[in-house]
């Protein structure tokens, strides 16, 4: 049993994170605090720049999954192999002027493929899952 309580936290080496500001420091009042708040310029609303955004995304993916995920604000894109979850977050930010909470990138392995004696492989690729934030929508298929 002496090696589990090892693992154990301990109470007497807890510190709780201090409430009240430190000496020397009188807290400062709600009117001081609301200024502030206040004086933090607004964001800018955003304009839809098309630019590097090709280098990152493919186009997006159109399946039967991917329509229904539509419904969860998610939405579906292939993308190029050495792209990661910030680049592709930016691109779409860009692109279409939407909100982006979080990005899920899958890499889709090749697969190999027959046909009679002859043996080959059908490629990989790479897919990012977007979610975006509720009310927002992006136009896959224009109509």
């Amino acid at each position: 049993m002496a090696i589990r309580d090892i693992f154990k936290k301990k109470l007497k080496d807890y510190n709780p994170p201090a409430t009240l500001p430190p000496k020397g420091r009188a807290p400062k009042p709600a009117e001081e605090i609301k200024k502030e708040v206040a004086a933090v310029p607004k964001r800018a609303p955003r304009k839809t720049v098309v630019g590097e955004a090709y280098r990152i995304l493919k186009t997006p993916q159109v399946t039967e999954k991917a329509t229904g995920l539509v419904g969860q604000n998610q939405y579906v894109f292939k993308v190029w192999p050495r792209v990661n979850k910030v680049e592709t977050k930016k691109a779409i930010e860009d692109l279409y002027g939407v909100d982006v909470i979080s990005v899920k990138i899958i890499k889709v392995p090749r697969k190999r493929r027959r046909l009679g004696r002859i043996s080959g492989w059908r490629k990989g690729y790479k897919k990012a899952i977007v979610r975006i934030k509720e009310g927002q929508k992006i136009e896959v298929l224009p109509r």
